[in-house]
């Protein structure tokens, strides 16, 4: 499907973090712990949010598990906020199917990576083309397009600006490879206004270089929305000097998620100040280890973020 110039893209800035998926102590879901989950996040400064990402254990859920989550989010967010929600397969008609799911639930975007499996099934350009453009036809909300190493697949700039001018809801791309900066300004560059949501993410390590290549949102973890905000509202009001002052308070924390918790430091953050539960992540992975944990609450104390306050 080409681009209909007469259905502008809707246009999405700021902090939109990746909300946990809330398990109990025996790896069933916990809704009562997702919806007290998503009201922090709101309740943080959270410009939107994203669910069933990489960081959410999507890979480790099952459809029906899927569907229970986009419905219970949604239905619980009421319109507060935007709700991006990820839908990647390998299968292009599955894709679809999810995607227009997502949609008919109110998800005001849908975010995809290209399609992949294992180590070694890849797909070349033309089929990731022709991928975007099988769920594009399905829906009629905005694509972010997921540009990270997991799906080891290169998505050169070209291929990125190509769908994006010719793929109708193709608009928006979340950069999270080696030199983000670098493949943001030169998509911005090649794009123009097809580019409507140039993004930053792997949880923010390379926020402040993201921003000054053009970045124009951030979807980061879903811990501190609070303490990302404080950059992004201060860079974006045009006092860099000030957003990087707050960048580099909260870059210990911010390097401590990326480089040492990962995916299971926004939950251990949760449980720490008692809006969830229990912080398990699905079995096969690993516990976070105590001393990882207590490292991580160590520097988040420093900072005081909502996060630890919320639910006491």
């Amino acid at each position: 499907m080409s681009k209909n110039k007469n259905a502008p893209t809707p246009v999405y800035r700021g902090v939109f973090p990746v909300a946990p998926t809330i398990f109990d102590d025996h790896g069933d879901i916990d809704l009562e712990g997702q919806r007290r989950c998503i009201d922090f996040m709101i309740d943080a400064g959270s410009d939107g949010i994203c669910i069933l990402a990489n960081f959410s254990e999507q890979f480790a859920l099952t459809d029906d598990e899927r569907n229970a989550l986009i419905s219970t989010v949604l239905d619980h967010v009421a319109g507060r906020v935007p709700v991006i929600v990820t839908t990647t397969h390998f299968s292009s008609r599955i894709c679809a199917q999810r995607s227009r799911i997502a949609q008919d639930a109110g998800a005001a975007m849908v975010m995809i990576m290209p399609p992949y499996h294992g180590a070694t099934i890849r797909i070349g350009e033309t089929g990731i083309y022709d991928f975007f453009s099988t769920v594009s036809d399905a829906i009629s909300i905005p694509i972010m397009i997921q540009d990270a190493p997991v799906s080891g697949t290169t998505l050169s700039p070209s291929l990125l600006v190509r769908m994006a001018q010719d793929i109708a809801n193709v608009s928006y791309f979340k950069i999270e490879v080696p030199q983000a900066a670098n493949k943001l300004r030169e998509i911005i560059a090649l794009g123009g206004e097809a580019i409507v949501g140039p993004w930053d993410g792997e949880e923010a390590i390379t926020l402040m270089a993201d921003l000054d290549a053009g970045a124009t949102g951030a979807m980061t973890g879903g811990g501190y929305p609070d303490g990302i905000r404080r950059i992004l509202d201060a860079y974006f009001a045009g006092d860099t000097e000030l957003a990087a002052r707050h960048y580099q308070e909260w870059l210990p924390l911010i390097n401590y998620e990326n480089r040492q918790g990962g995916l299971a430091s926004c939950k251990a953050l949760m449980k720490e100040g008692g809006i969830i539960k229990s912080d398990a992540v699905r079995h096969p992975l690993a516990a976070m280890h105590p001393a990882t944990r207590e490292g991580l609450i160590k520097i988040a104390r420093r900072l005081d973020p909502l996060v630890l306050r919320w639910g006491k």
